[in-house]
């Protein structure tokens, strides 16, 4: 038998840490395993139905130069595997001068494809001394449709959007209209439903939210017989001006018990969330959704997507920060919802896409669910792309409202309070533990000082280079510094939430894919709530060669009552876990 040499053995001792590190794929990256549909100067809205044969159609808006810039279009293409591979688009409109924009297509049970869009048909390219405006919002609501899987379309018909308040009072006294639609048409009874904003100031200013619903659409086939019916009744649209001018972007779904449920984005950090009871003709006054918590949601001015799948539960897609502009579209976070009592109950969030350039935005999605598998596409207003979502994250979110476990995934180091005492702990002989997805920290403490800066406990790499600190922090808080020696990261939990002379269980997630930290107090994810933008921050510091050399456990301050506060417990993860995980781990030690 041969001798293997030295150097091939040297080479296979680091096979396991090489192949660790090069086969990691984190599957929220899209720049990662995303499936391109199209990319163009503009590209924005690819949404997709699911033909009667299994196919995608995917309908879009685009243009060879940025948004607005003219010659913006609509289009279809058509892919039959899954959105890996997409056929050279068709145009629904022409490129020309006035643009067609915003299509939003439905299939219906006969197998026909209608498209809803923006059409300026009224030509208008000036207002007042400007000229050559950006004019792709103006004038009809239209429609085409097709009944060959998008080869071809048939001519341009007009919706009668009826005038309402809102258009007389608009820059051009209601002989335009101001007008656009995100998200898809949905099911809603044996009909159709879609909805769309008007606005009174161009181009985007004091925005109302209208819709159209068809109840014959999926009966009749004559197009000429179709009995739209604009909602809601009177002259005025889905509006709460409580939470500022801008009440844009709303979609909907109905709910298993009939009402329907919209959401829409504003300029206030917070989207808003509307009932109706009776078929469209009225809805409740819009206010932020919560969180089963409690706590209100967050996202700034961008797309407040929602989905309802085919187990009758719910989806929402948002940025999860206050922001008022449209700026900080990354990451795309995720929850999921149920129906309790008639009313939506939203889970707590979860990263679900993020680019690795903290600058680019994405929005504007769509979810395919087909064959018990999940979709979602995107874009970032160039490039129009495709994910397969795990089905086990999906239903992770879901599971959130019940789940009470503790997860032992990733489990590297687990110290009770035995252990817990000042001084450096033994990290278990000489295993590496590799950081190159991120760590969690999950731990018990019990304070008896307010002061700050006490060291809870600080982990330092073999070279002592490296180190991550857990400290009190100065406003009833937790604070994580960390340091590689060259860059120092810190964030803090949301203020008031660490008393003094109770126990507390927190969590800390550091996620080397999108460098996000984050804090789950008692089972409730910061979110900055009423005193900060974000509850989550993002780092800078590399910890992905982290080789845990010690763990310091200092002693904390005590008063003149009492003895010091203490560590209770302390789980450490290689991994960044799911806040449902966290959840799950609060409950199961909340049930002890």
């Amino acid at each position: 038998m041969k001798k293997i040499p030295v150097a091939v053995i040297f080479l296979l001792m680091l096979c396991p840490f090489y192949f660790l590190s090069a086969q990691y794929q984190d599957w929220r990256n899209v720049t990662i395993g995303a499936f391109p549909i199209y990319t163009n100067g503009y590209c924005d809205q690819p949404y997709v139905v699911i033909l009667p044969g299994g196919k995608w159609l995917c309908v879009f808006t685009t243009g060879e130069g940025a948004e607005g810039t003219g010659g913006q279009h609509i289009v279809s293409t058509l892919s039959e595997d899954h959105g890996r591979t997409w056929t050279k688009p068709v145009k629904i409109e022409k490129p020309g001068s006035e643009s067609a924009s915003w299509a939003m297509p439905y299939v219906t049970s006969f197998g026909r494809v209608y498209v809803f869009y923006d059409y300026n048909g009224d030509k208008i390219h000036t207002l007042r001394e400007q000229k050559n405006i950006r004019e792709d919002m103006l004038g009809w609501y239209c429609y085409r449709y097709s009944d060959d899987e998008g080869k071809t379309w048939s001519r341009r018909y007009r919706l009668d959007v009826r005038k309402t308040n809102v258009d007389y009072a608009n820059d051009w006294k209601g002989k335009v209209q101001i007008l656009w639609g995100i998200g898809k048409p949905v099911d809603v009874d044996q009909g159709m439903m879609f909805a769309f904003s008007k606005i009174r100031h161009y181009l985007l200013d004091d925005s109302e939210g209208w819709y159209f619903r068809c109840d014959n659409i999926n009966t009749e086939k004559d197009v000429s017989r179709l009995r739209f019916v604009m909602l809601p009744d009177g002259d005025n649209g889905v509006k709460n001006s409580a939470y500022g001018p801008v009440n844009s972007e709303q979609n909907l779904f109905q709910l298993n018990n009939g009402s329907l449920y919209c959401m829409h984005r504003t300029i206030s950090g917070y989207p808003l969330e509307s009932y109706s009871f009776d078929g469209g003709k009225s809805w409740t006054l819009p206010l932020p959704p919560r969180y089963e918590t409690g706590i209100a949601l967050k996202t700034p001015r961008a797309c407040p997507r929602i989905w309802k799948c085919k187990n009758g539960k719910y989806l929402f897609w948002y940025h999860n920060h206050s922001g008022k502009t449209f700026a900080d579209r990354n990451p795309v976070w995720i929850s999921g919802g149920i129906e309790k009592d008639g009313k939506i109950y939203w889970g707590q969030p979860e990263i679900l896409l993020y680019e690795p350039d903290i600058n680019v935005r994405m929005s504007y999605p769509d979810l395919i669910e087909q064959d018990g598998k999940y979709w979602i596409t995107e874009t970032n207003k160039e490039n129009a792309r495709c994910h397969e979502i795990p089905v086990s994250f999906m239903e992770m979110l879901w599971k959130q409202f019940d789940i009470c476990e503790k997860t032992t995934s990733g489990l590297c180091f687990s110290y009770g309070e035995a252990l817990l005492f000042p001084g450096n702990l033994s990290m278990e002989g000489e295993r590496i533990v590799n950081f190159e997805k991120g760590v969690t920290f999950d731990f018990c403490l019990e304070l008896s000082s307010p002061a700050s800066a006490q060291i809870l406990f600080k982990m330092s790499s073999r070279c002592g280079r490296k180190n991550i600190i857990m400290q009190t922090g100065l406003y009833g808080d937790i604070e994580l510094i960390i340091d590689d020696g060259e860059k120092q990261s810190k964030w803090n939990s949301d203020p008031g939430l660490i008393s003094v002379y109770g126990k507390h269980h927190v969590t800390v997630t550091i996620d080397n894919g999108p460098k996000i930290i984050q804090f789950v107090v008692d089972g409730n994810v910061c979110n900055g709530n009423n005193s900060r933008q974000y509850g989550w921050g993002r780092f800078v510091s590399d910890i992905t060669d982290f080789e845990l050399g010690q763990l310091l456990i200092t002693k904390l301050k005590a008063d003149n009552i009492r003895p010091g506060g203490k560590l209770l417990r302390l789980d450490i993860y290689n991994r960044p876990l799911l806040n449902t995980e966290i959840i799950g781990i609060h409950r199961y030690y909340k049930s002890k």
